[in-house]
């Protein structure tokens, strides 16, 4: 993957291109994510089924921040601006959790430069309790840590991977870090910043974006539990199907892994499969 830099609405996005040949695949990433959020599914072949452009979304890796506009349709704006800065005909969405969401709102903004999109656990109505279960991937967010080491200790032991540690989330976390005077680190993303972020994606009306989708989409869930204390999914299967009967050229498929690990590992090599799938449907 080729790291790249593109003027886009006002901001320098950072990218990681495949520079392969096939379809345009532009991958999404979450909220406190980055662009190597998606190596996992690369390596279980994602790469083999077009050019992939990973994206690092504004205020994240390698991405310009901005000290404010981190709307939901801004961070749009930027994915379409991007677009039309590389002279891209056609593309396939992947956005998972808050890509995912976004990619709702470029569906309405660039529905002719869309052909497909795959929705990685993203749905109008999440858990109840979803800022209190985003709290533990979101205090990281301004800590100080004494060294890489020590926030990697962190990153291993945090909840939400249930125990689940590879290369690939080595490689995520460490792109995740912003490198301070006598060995410090801390995360790259800031907290105002992704505070800013979520509030506009759960203040959002995703209902009228998400009946107004008529690209041939999937959504691919996660249904294993995200949070141990409520041993819940961030998505519960309820909401995710109700989201894809709002879709009338949209179907549901589950696979392996909570929230964050779908990512890698089985789930990885599941929602391949599913992609390719896809693909060859459109």
């Amino acid at each position: 993957m080729k790291s790249k830099y593109i003027d886009a609405n006002g901001v320098k996005l950072h990218l990681l291109d495949s520079e392969t040949k096939g379809r345009n695949l532009i991958l999404l990433h979450g909220l406190t994510a980055n662009a190597h959020a998606f190596d996992g599914l690369i390596d279980a072949g994602l790469g083999t089924l077009g050019r992939v452009l990973s994206v690092d979304l504004r205020g994240r890796g390698l991405s310009e921040q901005p000290p404010s506009d981190y709307a939901m349709r801004t961070h749009a704006a930027d994915i379409v601006a991007l677009i039309e800065a590389m002279d891209l005909k056609e593309v396939v969405l992947v956005g998972h959790s808050f890509g995912a969401l976004m990619s709702w709102h470029l569906a309405q903004m660039i529905p002719e430069k869309i052909s497909g999109i795959v929705f990685l656990d993203a749905a109008a109505r999440l858990h109840p309790d979803t800022r209190a279960m985003l709290a533990p991937t979101m205090s990281r967010l301004g800590q100080v840590f004494p060294s890489k080491e020590a926030y990697l200790k962190w990153a291993k032991e945090a909840s939400f991977l249930d125990g689940m540690w590879n290369p690939h989330l080595q490689a995520y976390f460490e792109a995740d870090i912003e490198e301070l005077p006598n060995g410090r680190v801390r995360p790259i993303s800031r907290p105002e910043t992704i505070a800013e972020a979520v509030n506009g994606a759960l203040g959002d009306d995703w209902v009228p974006l998400i009946k107004q989708m008529i690209k041939p989409a999937v959504l691919i869930h996660a249904p294993e539990a995200y949070d141990i204390d409520r041993e819940a999914p961030l998505l519960p299967t309820a909401f995710a199907l109700e989201t894809v009967e709002w879709m009338p050229n949209c179907r549901y498929v589950a696979v392996t892994g909570n929230h964050q690990t779908m990512l890698y590992g089985q789930g990885a090599k599941e929602i391949v499969e599913i992609i390719r799938e896809f693909l060859d449907g459109l």
